[in-house]
């Protein structure tokens, strides 16, 4: 409904600003745990302070890793199909790499993102492409000779303590200079924040695309791209190039 003001001016009805703003994650998932009869609610990481690294190269000279929270396909762990339900025991606990110069096959179906709207096209979760396609321009120096798996993980001191350290080991082994962290769910969200002040306080500089902005902010990162869009599309839409690389490009200007 529109008000006298909204038709003498052509402004747009007034929004409510319950439905004007990105959803609240961490609200919905103690609303969930709650529901499951959980009466403790579980407590997301916050700091104080942020770590701030300061690129040690121009960008177009820069080696960037790419870090994600999906998993390598795992033929004798069920049903990983983009439209698959969730899938536990398709999860992965350790962290793991891969070359950035193959087409790996990894799927999300082991944490909860909207499969109707991303997971058929791993662009908009795992950018491998749009970072190829932004070193072929020249707006990156190289892509490192690997990427890396991050386990989803509730535990955040086995994030800190054992995750991030050895993340940190194998980005210093391929000389990164920066990190692009893209996470899927609600709890890679809070991980991939974590892994990337932990980069960030040992020199390398990271950039973290997400769509759960509540939990990233909570956590506390020094750069963030955000992307107003469901779960599993934190790089941007599904199947829509442009866009991917323009979110890409708003990530590489944070740097």
């Amino acid at each position: 409904m529109t008000a006298p003001i909204d038709d003498d001016l052509g402004f747009a009805p007034e929004c409510s600003p319950e439905w004007d703003q990105p959803i609240r994650y961490i609200e919905r998932s103690h609303a969930w745990y709650r529901a499951l009869g959980f009466g403790t609610p579980y407590r997301y990481a916050q700091f104080e302070q942020t770590p701030f690294t300061r690129l040690r190269v121009p960008l177009a000279q820069a080696r960037v890793a790419l870090l994600t929270t999906a998993a390598p396909y795992q033929p004798d762990k069920g049903d990983q199909r983009p439209s698959a339900p969730y899938n536990a025991a398709a999860k992965f606990y350790a962290v793991y790499s891969g070359d950035s110069a193959g087409e790996p096959d990894l799927r999300n179906s082991h944490v909860a993102v909207d499969r109707l709207h991303a997971a058929d096209d791993a662009a908009c979760w795992f950018p491998l492409h749009a970072l190829r396609r932004a070193a072929a321009a020249g707006r990156i120096g190289h892509i490192a000779p690997r990427f890396h798996g991050v386990p989803t993980n509730r535990s955040q001191r086995h994030t800190l303590a054992v995750d991030a350290p050895e993340l940190l080991a194998r980005l210093q082994a391929d000389a990164v200079d920066a990190a692009v962290l893209v996470p899927n769910c609600p709890v890679c969200h809070q991980t991939m924040a974590l892994v990337a002040r932990h980069l960030e306080a040992q020199g390398i500089a990271c950039v973290l695309m997400g769509a759960a902005k509540d939990i990233v902010e909570r956590v506390g990162v020094p750069r963030f791209v955000f992307s107003d869009f469901p779960l599993g599309n934190a790089a941007a839409r599904p199947h829509d190039v442009a866009s991917q690389d323009s979110t890409l490009e708003i990530g590489r200007a944070h740097v």
